[in-house]
Protein backbone atom coordinates (compact mmCIF):
# COMPACT_ATOMS: atom_id res chain seq x y z
CA UNK A 1 0.00 0.00 0.00
CA UNK A 2 1.64 3.54 -0.73
CA UNK A 3 -0.22 6.70 0.17
CA UNK A 4 0.31 8.93 -3.65
CA UNK A 5 0.09 12.05 -1.89
CA UNK A 6 2.76 11.53 0.48
CA UNK A 7 5.50 11.01 -3.10
CA UNK A 8 7.96 14.14 -2.80
CA UNK A 9 7.52 13.77 -6.94
CA UNK A 10 3.50 14.50 -6.27
CA UNK A 11 4.63 17.20 -3.93
CA UNK A 12 6.88 18.84 -6.19
CA UNK A 13 4.56 19.21 -9.46
CA UNK A 14 2.00 21.05 -6.65
CA UNK A 15 4.99 24.02 -6.23
CA UNK A 16 4.89 23.81 -9.89
CA UNK A 17 1.57 23.79 -10.79
CA UNK A 18 0.51 26.75 -7.80
CA UNK A 19 1.46 30.44 -9.04
CA UNK A 20 0.42 31.78 -5.54
CA UNK A 21 -0.38 30.46 -1.56
CA UNK A 22 -2.01 31.95 1.25
CA UNK A 23 0.96 30.96 3.44
CA UNK A 24 4.42 30.06 2.71
CA UNK A 25 5.86 28.66 6.22
CA UNK A 26 9.89 28.54 6.20
CA UNK A 27 10.92 25.37 8.41
CA UNK A 28 10.12 22.32 9.43
CA UNK A 29 10.35 21.70 13.11
CA UNK A 30 7.60 22.01 15.75
CA UNK A 31 7.39 26.02 14.66
CA UNK A 32 6.81 25.39 11.56
CA UNK A 33 4.59 22.68 11.39
CA UNK A 34 2.43 24.43 14.23
CA UNK A 35 1.86 27.31 11.84
CA UNK A 36 1.21 25.25 8.91
CA UNK A 37 -1.45 23.08 10.90
CA UNK A 38 -3.35 25.84 11.73
CA UNK A 39 -2.95 27.51 8.46
CA UNK A 40 -4.88 24.60 6.96
CA UNK A 41 -7.06 24.10 9.43
CA UNK A 42 -8.44 27.51 8.38
CA UNK A 43 -8.86 26.65 4.66
CA UNK A 44 -5.19 28.45 3.92
CA UNK A 45 -3.60 27.61 0.58
CA UNK A 46 -0.29 26.52 2.41
CA UNK A 47 3.18 25.44 1.70
CA UNK A 48 5.91 24.29 4.32
CA UNK A 49 9.64 24.31 3.27
CA UNK A 50 12.18 22.34 5.49
CA UNK A 51 15.92 23.16 4.25
CA UNK A 52 16.70 19.21 5.67
CA UNK A 53 14.28 16.63 7.27
CA UNK A 54 11.53 17.42 9.76
CA UNK A 55 12.57 17.96 12.92
CA UNK A 56 16.21 17.37 12.41
CA UNK A 57 17.15 20.34 14.52
CA UNK A 58 15.75 20.54 18.09
CA UNK A 59 12.72 19.20 17.45
CA UNK A 60 14.05 15.95 17.29
CA UNK A 61 16.17 16.50 20.59
CA UNK A 62 13.70 16.90 23.12
CA UNK A 63 13.14 15.01 26.43
CA UNK A 64 10.43 13.66 25.20
CA UNK A 65 7.53 15.31 27.40
CA UNK A 66 4.48 17.13 26.81
CA UNK A 67 4.25 18.91 29.95
CA UNK A 68 3.02 22.44 31.64
CA UNK A 69 6.35 22.89 32.80
CA UNK A 70 6.92 22.39 36.44
CA UNK A 71 9.80 24.67 36.71
CA UNK A 72 8.10 27.56 35.08
CA UNK A 73 5.27 26.86 38.14
CA UNK A 74 8.31 27.46 40.25
CA UNK A 75 9.24 30.66 38.47
CA UNK A 76 5.95 31.99 39.02
CA UNK A 77 4.75 31.82 35.05
CA UNK A 78 1.20 30.97 35.47
CA UNK A 79 0.32 31.66 32.25
CA UNK A 80 2.72 30.05 30.76
CA UNK A 81 1.71 27.14 32.44
CA UNK A 82 -1.54 27.10 32.23
CA UNK A 83 -1.71 27.59 28.45
CA UNK A 84 1.04 24.62 28.52
CA UNK A 85 -1.08 22.02 30.82
CA UNK A 86 -4.26 23.06 28.16
CA UNK A 87 -1.92 21.81 24.88
CA UNK A 88 -1.07 19.27 26.61
CA UNK A 89 -5.02 17.63 27.34
CA UNK A 90 -5.62 18.95 23.65
CA UNK A 91 -2.16 16.87 21.88
CA UNK A 92 -3.41 13.61 24.03
CA UNK A 93 -6.89 14.23 22.41
CA UNK A 94 -5.56 14.77 18.90
CA UNK A 95 -2.55 12.25 18.94
CA UNK A 96 -3.41 9.36 21.09
CA UNK A 97 -0.96 7.22 19.40
CA UNK A 98 2.54 9.38 20.72
CA UNK A 99 0.88 11.16 23.44
CA UNK A 100 0.50 9.16 26.83
CA UNK A 101 0.37 9.60 29.80
CA UNK A 102 3.10 9.53 31.84
CA UNK A 103 3.42 9.48 36.36
CA UNK A 104 6.13 11.04 37.97
CA UNK A 105 7.81 11.11 41.69
CA UNK A 106 9.62 13.69 43.42
CA UNK A 107 11.72 11.99 45.62
CA UNK A 108 11.58 13.63 49.23
CA UNK A 109 15.15 13.46 51.52
CA UNK A 110 13.76 16.20 53.62
CA UNK A 111 11.03 16.16 55.34
CA UNK A 112 9.26 19.46 54.32
CA UNK A 113 9.48 18.66 50.35
CA UNK A 114 6.77 16.44 50.78
CA UNK A 115 4.00 19.02 52.06
CA UNK A 116 5.59 21.70 49.98
CA UNK A 117 5.83 19.47 46.29
CA UNK A 118 2.53 18.42 47.13
CA UNK A 119 0.95 21.75 47.31
CA UNK A 120 2.73 22.64 44.26
CA UNK A 121 1.51 20.02 42.28
CA UNK A 122 -2.17 20.78 43.51
CA UNK A 123 -1.86 23.82 41.49
CA UNK A 124 -0.39 22.35 38.37
CA UNK A 125 -3.51 19.82 38.83
CA UNK A 126 -5.71 22.36 39.06
CA UNK A 127 -4.39 24.49 36.16
CA UNK A 128 -4.48 21.83 34.19
CA UNK A 129 -8.63 22.33 34.84
CA UNK A 130 -11.22 19.75 32.55
CA UNK A 131 -7.85 18.42 30.72
CA UNK A 132 -6.05 17.19 34.14
CA UNK A 133 -4.55 13.93 33.50
CA UNK A 134 -5.09 12.79 36.95
CA UNK A 135 -4.32 14.15 40.68
CA UNK A 136 -1.16 14.60 42.36
CA UNK A 137 -0.60 12.62 45.32
CA UNK A 138 1.87 12.11 48.19
CA UNK A 139 3.32 8.39 49.40
CA UNK A 140 5.49 7.65 51.99
CA UNK A 141 8.82 5.79 51.68
CA UNK A 142 7.70 2.14 51.57
CA UNK A 143 5.48 3.10 48.63
CA UNK A 144 8.40 5.16 46.93
CA UNK A 145 10.85 2.56 46.97
CA UNK A 146 7.99 -0.09 45.82
CA UNK A 147 7.60 1.68 42.97
CA UNK A 148 11.22 3.29 42.16
CA UNK A 149 13.25 0.43 43.21
CA UNK A 150 16.40 1.16 42.12
CA UNK A 151 16.58 4.75 43.68
CA UNK A 152 18.63 5.63 46.94
CA UNK A 153 17.08 4.56 49.93
CA UNK A 154 19.12 6.05 52.48
CA UNK A 155 17.60 9.56 53.39
CA UNK A 156 14.34 9.24 51.98
CA UNK A 157 10.84 10.23 53.47
CA UNK A 158 9.14 9.51 51.06
CA UNK A 159 7.60 11.19 47.46
CA UNK A 160 4.92 12.96 45.04
CA UNK A 161 3.52 11.49 42.39
CA UNK A 162 2.14 13.54 39.38
CA UNK A 163 1.00 13.28 35.83
CA UNK A 164 2.13 14.91 32.69
CA UNK A 165 2.62 13.63 29.07
CA UNK A 166 5.28 11.85 27.16
CA UNK A 167 5.28 11.60 23.28
CA UNK A 168 7.94 10.54 20.89
CA UNK A 169 8.64 14.00 19.23
CA UNK A 170 10.18 13.37 15.46
CA UNK A 171 7.52 11.47 15.15
CA UNK A 172 4.87 13.35 16.20
CA UNK A 173 6.25 16.29 13.46
CA UNK A 174 6.57 13.92 10.44
CA UNK A 175 2.70 12.64 11.70
CA UNK A 176 1.59 16.85 11.54
CA UNK A 177 3.68 17.06 8.31
CA UNK A 178 2.04 14.08 6.96
CA UNK A 179 -1.71 15.53 8.12
CA UNK A 180 -0.77 19.22 6.48
CA UNK A 181 -0.57 16.98 3.42
CA UNK A 182 -3.66 15.00 3.84
CA UNK A 183 -5.98 18.84 4.34
CA UNK A 184 -4.24 19.84 1.19
CA UNK A 185 -1.08 21.81 1.45
CA UNK A 186 2.04 20.72 0.98
CA UNK A 187 5.01 20.10 3.37
CA UNK A 188 8.61 19.25 2.17
CA UNK A 189 11.71 18.30 3.66
CA UNK A 190 15.06 18.73 1.65
CA UNK A 191 13.93 22.36 -0.03
CA UNK A 192 16.25 25.20 0.96
CA UNK A 193 14.98 28.54 0.86
CA UNK A 194 17.75 30.79 0.09
CA UNK A 195 16.30 34.34 -0.93
CA UNK A 196 13.16 36.60 -0.23
CA UNK A 197 11.37 38.35 -3.30
CA UNK A 198 9.87 41.47 -2.46
CA UNK A 199 7.11 43.95 -3.81
CA UNK A 200 8.10 47.18 -5.52
CA UNK A 201 6.98 48.85 -1.75
CA UNK A 202 9.94 46.66 -0.15
CA UNK A 203 6.96 44.31 1.04
CA UNK A 204 7.86 40.14 1.27
CA UNK A 205 5.69 38.58 -1.67
CA UNK A 206 7.24 35.46 -1.54
CA UNK A 207 10.74 33.05 -1.39
CA UNK A 208 13.56 31.54 -3.93
CA UNK A 209 13.66 28.16 -2.79
CA UNK A 210 15.75 24.95 -4.41
CA UNK A 211 15.38 21.36 -4.39
CA UNK A 212 18.51 20.43 -2.54
CA UNK A 213 18.37 16.63 -4.22
CA UNK A 214 18.07 18.07 -8.02
CA UNK A 215 19.04 22.07 -7.89
CA UNK A 216 15.49 22.83 -9.10
CA UNK A 217 14.59 26.31 -8.49
CA UNK A 218 11.40 27.36 -7.49
CA UNK A 219 10.12 31.01 -7.17
CA UNK A 220 7.27 30.61 -4.83
CA UNK A 221 4.57 33.58 -4.42
CA UNK A 222 2.98 34.09 -1.04
CA UNK A 223 0.86 36.33 1.27
CA UNK A 224 1.88 35.74 4.41
CA UNK A 225 5.73 34.52 5.27
CA UNK A 226 6.92 33.08 8.36
CA UNK A 227 10.42 32.31 9.04
CA UNK A 228 10.37 29.58 11.26
CA UNK A 229 13.25 28.13 11.50
CA UNK A 230 13.89 27.65 15.14
CA UNK A 231 17.65 28.32 15.99
CA UNK A 232 18.05 29.40 12.15
CA UNK A 233 15.54 32.49 12.41
CA UNK A 234 18.54 35.12 12.30
CA UNK A 235 19.28 33.78 8.78
CA UNK A 236 16.63 34.32 7.61
CA UNK A 237 15.89 37.95 9.35
CA UNK A 238 19.43 38.84 7.61
CA UNK A 239 18.08 37.82 4.14
CA UNK A 240 15.25 40.29 4.63
CA UNK A 241 17.64 43.33 6.42
CA UNK A 242 21.31 42.10 6.39
CA UNK A 243 21.72 44.67 9.71
CA UNK A 244 19.20 42.71 11.61
CA UNK A 245 20.08 42.23 15.04
CA UNK A 246 20.71 38.70 16.76
CA UNK A 247 17.01 37.56 18.14
CA UNK A 248 18.02 34.25 19.04
CA UNK A 249 19.79 32.91 22.42
CA UNK A 250 20.50 29.39 21.57
CA UNK A 251 20.50 26.95 25.09
CA UNK A 252 22.19 23.79 24.72
CA UNK A 253 20.00 20.76 26.07
CA UNK A 254 22.03 17.49 26.64
CA UNK A 255 20.36 14.06 27.14
CA UNK A 256 22.14 10.74 27.93
CA UNK A 257 19.87 7.09 27.02
CA UNK A 258 20.25 4.60 29.19
CA UNK A 259 19.05 0.26 29.63
CA UNK A 260 15.82 -0.30 31.33
CA UNK A 261 18.03 -1.45 34.79
CA UNK A 262 18.29 1.71 35.87
CA UNK A 263 14.62 2.20 36.39
CA UNK A 264 12.89 -0.99 35.61
CA UNK A 265 9.59 0.54 36.44
CA UNK A 266 6.84 2.41 34.58
CA UNK A 267 7.62 6.05 36.84
CA UNK A 268 9.22 8.74 35.76
CA UNK A 269 11.37 10.33 38.59
CA UNK A 270 11.60 13.97 38.59
CA UNK A 271 14.48 15.82 40.34
CA UNK A 272 13.57 19.41 40.98
CA UNK A 273 16.06 21.13 42.38
CA UNK A 274 19.89 20.33 41.00
CA UNK A 275 23.05 21.71 42.11
CA UNK A 276 22.75 24.85 39.43
CA UNK A 277 18.92 25.19 40.19
CA UNK A 278 17.91 22.79 37.28
CA UNK A 279 15.46 20.37 37.01
CA UNK A 280 16.24 16.64 35.69
CA UNK A 281 13.73 14.07 34.34
CA UNK A 282 14.72 10.00 34.59
CA UNK A 283 12.12 8.94 31.52
CA UNK A 284 11.10 5.53 31.02
CA UNK A 285 10.90 5.89 26.67
CA UNK A 286 10.93 3.38 23.89
CA UNK A 287 11.95 0.78 26.69
CA UNK A 288 15.30 2.56 27.88
CA UNK A 289 15.38 5.39 30.19
CA UNK A 290 16.28 9.15 29.06
CA UNK A 291 18.01 11.65 31.40
CA UNK A 292 18.36 15.03 31.28
CA UNK A 293 18.45 17.76 30.62
CA UNK A 294 20.81 20.91 31.10
CA UNK A 295 20.74 24.18 29.89
CA UNK A 296 24.03 25.77 28.68
CA UNK A 297 23.95 29.01 26.58
CA UNK A 298 25.69 28.37 23.83
CA UNK A 299 27.12 31.25 21.07
CA UNK A 300 27.08 29.40 17.81
CA UNK A 301 24.17 27.77 16.30
CA UNK A 302 24.37 24.15 14.55
CA UNK A 303 22.15 21.39 12.95
CA UNK A 304 24.62 18.53 14.87
CA UNK A 305 25.34 20.26 18.47
CA UNK A 306 27.87 18.61 20.34
CA UNK A 307 27.28 17.45 23.99
CA UNK A 308 30.04 19.43 26.46
CA UNK A 309 32.09 17.45 28.76
CA UNK A 310 30.63 19.31 32.17
CA UNK A 311 27.05 18.35 31.19
CA UNK A 312 27.96 14.95 30.52
CA UNK A 313 29.35 14.62 34.20
CA UNK A 314 26.45 16.82 35.70
CA UNK A 315 24.14 14.30 34.38
CA UNK A 316 25.99 11.17 35.55
CA UNK A 317 26.78 12.98 38.79
CA UNK A 318 23.19 14.59 39.71
CA UNK A 319 21.43 11.28 38.37
CA UNK A 320 24.07 9.00 40.34
CA UNK A 321 23.29 10.32 43.85
CA UNK A 322 19.65 9.58 43.32
CA UNK A 323 20.03 6.29 42.30
CA UNK A 324 21.40 2.61 43.78
CA UNK A 325 23.31 1.87 40.79
CA UNK A 326 25.32 4.91 39.69
CA UNK A 327 25.44 5.25 36.02
CA UNK A 328 28.60 5.70 33.82
CA UNK A 329 29.63 6.57 30.29
CA UNK A 330 30.51 2.92 29.52
CA UNK A 331 26.38 2.60 30.42
CA UNK A 332 25.10 5.19 28.25
CA UNK A 333 23.66 4.20 24.71
CA UNK A 334 23.71 7.65 23.37
CA UNK A 335 23.90 11.09 23.91
CA UNK A 336 21.80 13.67 22.16
CA UNK A 337 22.16 17.64 22.27
CA UNK A 338 19.45 19.97 21.26
CA UNK A 339 19.76 23.90 20.83
CA UNK A 340 16.44 25.33 22.21
CA UNK A 341 15.74 28.79 20.51
CA UNK A 342 15.50 30.93 23.63
CA UNK A 343 13.99 35.10 22.44
CA UNK A 344 17.58 36.75 23.20
CA UNK A 345 17.08 39.02 26.48
CA UNK A 346 16.60 42.55 26.42
CA UNK A 347 19.16 42.87 28.94
CA UNK A 348 22.44 40.94 29.48
CA UNK A 349 21.21 37.97 31.13
CA UNK A 350 23.41 35.24 30.19
CA UNK A 351 21.37 32.52 32.42
CA UNK A 352 19.16 31.40 30.08
CA UNK A 353 17.29 29.02 32.47
CA UNK A 354 16.25 32.83 33.71
CA UNK A 355 14.87 33.57 29.69
CA UNK A 356 11.04 33.08 29.32
CA UNK A 357 10.04 29.81 27.05
CA UNK A 358 7.11 32.05 25.89
CA UNK A 359 6.64 32.28 22.02
CA UNK A 360 7.17 35.67 20.42
CA UNK A 361 5.44 36.76 17.29
CA UNK A 362 7.87 39.19 15.67
CA UNK A 363 6.64 41.49 12.21
CA UNK A 364 9.70 43.02 10.30
CA UNK A 365 9.43 46.59 8.36
CA UNK A 366 8.67 44.19 5.27
CA UNK A 367 5.67 42.24 6.76
CA UNK A 368 7.84 39.12 7.31
CA UNK A 369 6.73 37.45 10.37
CA UNK A 370 9.17 35.65 12.79
CA UNK A 371 8.02 33.38 15.41
CA UNK A 372 10.44 32.82 18.24
CA UNK A 373 10.78 30.63 21.13
CA UNK A 374 8.27 28.44 22.35
CA UNK A 375 8.06 24.69 23.16
CA UNK A 376 7.00 21.61 21.50
CA UNK A 377 4.23 21.09 23.80
CA UNK A 378 2.32 24.62 22.97
CA UNK A 379 3.58 24.23 19.07
CA UNK A 380 -0.13 24.67 17.80
CA UNK A 381 -0.71 27.54 20.02
CA UNK A 382 2.07 29.08 18.58
CA UNK A 383 0.88 28.57 14.78
CA UNK A 384 -2.04 29.54 15.81
CA UNK A 385 -1.14 32.74 17.50
CA UNK A 386 1.42 33.54 14.41
CA UNK A 387 -1.90 33.10 11.60
CA UNK A 388 -3.83 35.32 14.09
CA UNK A 389 -1.25 37.86 13.85
CA UNK A 390 -0.88 37.83 9.94
CA UNK A 391 -5.16 38.01 9.68
CA UNK A 392 -4.16 41.40 11.68
CA UNK A 393 -1.95 42.78 10.20
CA UNK A 394 -3.94 42.35 7.05
CA UNK A 395 -1.83 39.42 5.04
CA UNK A 396 -4.55 37.25 5.00
CA UNK A 397 -8.30 37.56 5.29
CA UNK A 398 -10.36 36.97 8.86
CA UNK A 399 -10.93 33.23 9.12
CA UNK A 400 -11.82 31.08 12.36
CA UNK A 401 -8.96 28.76 13.62
CA UNK A 402 -10.11 25.18 13.68
CA UNK A 403 -6.88 23.55 14.51
CA UNK A 404 -7.58 22.52 17.88
CA UNK A 405 -9.92 19.93 17.32
CA UNK A 406 -7.68 18.86 14.13
CA UNK A 407 -7.02 14.98 14.64
CA UNK A 408 -3.54 14.00 13.77
CA UNK A 409 -2.59 11.81 10.80
CA UNK A 410 -2.96 8.44 11.70
CA UNK A 411 -4.37 9.01 15.28
CA UNK A 412 -5.81 5.87 17.25
CA UNK A 413 -6.57 5.32 20.91
CA UNK A 414 -3.15 3.12 21.54
CA UNK A 415 -3.58 1.38 25.58
CA UNK A 416 -0.77 -1.66 23.75
CA UNK A 417 2.60 -0.37 23.59
CA UNK A 418 4.18 -3.39 24.49
CA UNK A 419 4.99 -3.80 20.80
CA UNK A 420 7.07 -1.00 19.37
CA UNK A 421 5.04 -0.54 16.06
CA UNK A 422 2.60 1.37 18.01
CA UNK A 423 3.91 4.85 16.94
CA UNK A 424 2.45 4.40 14.03
CA UNK A 425 -0.84 4.18 15.05
CA UNK A 426 -3.65 3.41 12.59
CA UNK A 427 -0.93 2.20 10.10
CA UNK A 428 0.35 -0.02 12.21
CA UNK A 429 -1.72 -3.01 10.17
CA UNK A 430 -0.07 -1.66 6.87
CA UNK A 431 3.16 -2.10 8.29
CA UNK A 432 2.54 -5.40 9.19
CA UNK A 433 1.34 -6.59 5.77
CA UNK A 434 4.01 -5.19 4.42
CA UNK A 435 6.76 -7.25 6.37
CA UNK A 436 4.10 -10.30 4.96
CA UNK A 437 4.97 -8.93 1.09
CA UNK A 438 8.42 -9.84 1.14
CA UNK A 439 10.24 -12.63 3.82
CA UNK A 440 13.78 -10.80 4.36
CA UNK A 441 11.10 -7.26 5.44
CA UNK A 442 9.68 -9.53 8.44
CA UNK A 443 13.61 -10.05 9.70
CA UNK A 444 14.81 -7.26 12.14
CA UNK A 445 17.54 -5.17 11.01
CA UNK A 446 20.49 -6.07 13.40
CA UNK A 447 19.18 -9.23 15.45
CA UNK A 448 19.75 -7.31 19.02
CA UNK A 449 16.74 -4.76 18.56
CA UNK A 450 13.11 -4.90 17.43
CA UNK A 451 12.92 -2.83 14.09
CA UNK A 452 12.17 -4.43 10.74
CA UNK A 453 13.36 -3.86 7.71
CA UNK A 454 9.75 -3.21 6.44
CA UNK A 455 9.77 -0.49 8.76
CA UNK A 456 12.81 1.72 6.03
CA UNK A 457 10.38 0.70 2.80
CA UNK A 458 7.58 2.24 4.53
CA UNK A 459 9.57 5.02 5.44
CA UNK A 460 10.63 5.25 1.92
CA UNK A 461 7.39 5.11 0.22
CA UNK A 462 4.93 7.04 3.12
CA UNK A 463 6.97 9.10 5.53
CA UNK A 464 9.52 10.99 2.52
CA UNK A 465 12.13 9.45 4.39
CA UNK A 466 15.72 10.08 2.06
CA UNK A 467 18.41 9.32 3.83
CA UNK A 468 19.64 6.92 5.92
CA UNK A 469 20.05 9.42 8.76
CA UNK A 470 16.33 10.23 8.06
CA UNK A 471 15.49 6.85 9.11
CA UNK A 472 17.75 5.45 12.00
CA UNK A 473 17.37 9.10 13.65
CA UNK A 474 13.78 10.50 13.09
CA UNK A 475 11.58 7.72 11.57
CA UNK A 476 12.79 4.85 13.55
CA UNK A 477 14.68 6.09 16.65
CA UNK A 478 17.79 3.73 16.55
CA UNK A 479 20.13 6.29 16.79
CA UNK A 480 19.06 8.08 19.98
CA UNK A 481 18.35 4.11 21.66
CA UNK A 482 21.79 2.94 20.50
CA UNK A 483 23.79 4.52 18.88
CA UNK A 484 26.70 1.77 18.01
CA UNK A 485 23.66 -0.34 17.12
CA UNK A 486 22.48 2.33 14.68
CA UNK A 487 25.86 2.66 12.82
CA UNK A 488 25.76 -1.32 12.32
CA UNK A 489 21.97 -0.85 10.81
CA UNK A 490 23.01 1.71 8.85
CA UNK A 491 24.55 -0.39 5.32
CA UNK A 492 21.26 -2.70 5.59
CA UNK A 493 19.28 0.82 5.75
CA UNK A 494 20.84 1.83 3.01
CA UNK A 495 20.82 -1.21 0.60
CA UNK A 496 16.89 -1.34 1.55
CA UNK A 497 16.54 3.03 0.61
CA UNK A 498 18.62 2.38 -2.84
CA UNK A 499 16.48 0.36 -3.87
CA UNK A 500 13.42 2.21 -2.73
CA UNK A 501 14.37 5.31 -4.16
CA UNK A 502 16.80 3.97 -7.21
CA UNK A 503 19.92 5.16 -6.51
CA UNK A 504 23.23 3.04 -6.72
CA UNK A 505 25.91 1.71 -5.20
CA UNK A 506 27.69 4.74 -4.51
CA UNK A 507 25.02 6.71 -2.82
CA UNK A 508 24.79 4.08 -0.53
CA UNK A 509 28.66 3.99 0.72
CA UNK A 510 28.44 7.86 0.84
CA UNK A 511 24.79 7.40 2.42
CA UNK A 512 27.01 4.97 5.53
CA UNK A 513 29.44 7.18 5.65
CA UNK A 514 27.77 10.35 6.46
CA UNK A 515 25.79 8.95 8.85
CA UNK A 516 28.30 7.17 10.87
CA UNK A 517 30.00 10.75 10.72
CA UNK A 518 26.62 12.06 12.44
CA UNK A 519 26.11 9.04 14.71
CA UNK A 520 29.78 9.51 16.21
CA UNK A 521 28.75 12.50 18.06
CA UNK A 522 25.96 10.06 19.63
CA UNK A 523 28.33 7.51 21.58
CA UNK A 524 29.97 8.43 24.76
CA UNK A 525 33.70 8.03 24.06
Amino acid sequence: MKHQEFKRSKLIEKIRDTSTWDVIVIGGGASGLGVALDALSRGFKTILLEQVDFAKGTSSKATKLVHGGVRYLAQGDISLVKEALHERGLLQKNAPHLVKNQSFIIPNYNWFEGPFYTIGMKIYDLLAGKLSLGKSIHINKKETLHRISTVRPKGLYGGVVYQDGQFDDSRLALNVAQTCIQMGGVALNYVRVNNLTKDKNGRINGVIANDTETGEVFTIQGKAIINATGIFVDDILKMDRPEAKQMVRPSQGVHLVFDKSFLPGDDAIMIPKTDDGRVLFLVPWHNRIIVGTTDTPIDEHSLEPIALEQEIDFILKTAGRYLIKQPTRADALAVFAGLRPLAAPTGNSNKTKEISRSHKVIVSDSKLLTLTGGKWTTFRRMGQDTIDKAIKIGCLPQKESRSATQKIYSAIPTSDRSNHLYIYGADQEAINALAQEKPEWNEKLITQLEFKKAEVVWAARNELARTVEDVLSRRVRMLFLDAKAAMEAAPEVAKILAQELEKDEDWQNHQVESFRKVAQNYILK
